[in-house]
């Protein structure tokens, strides 16, 4: 695969990327707000990781992942 081509399928995987975290944030999906996501503030930074969110996700796309290899 060419350089050209890579940077074509990294634009387009990132923009379905960004219409799937759109499409969520307009739905009422707790992703983000799971009970463990670490939010810190103090007066002028705030923190945030989502550890929680990143655990269901990743289980989440391990599942899908090895019901399509198996195909």
């Amino acid at each position: 695969m060419t350089l050209g081509r890579l940077i074509i399928l990294a634009g387009v995987a990132l923009v379905c990327l960004g219409l799937v975290v759109s499409f969520l944030s307009e739905t009422n999906l707790p992703l983000g707000r799971l009970p463990g996501d670490l939010v810190y503030k103090r007066k002028n930074t705030t923190v945030y990781f989502p550890w929680v969110t990143c655990l269901v996700l990743s289980v989440l796309l391990s599942l899908l992942l090895w019901l399509f290899s198996r195909r």
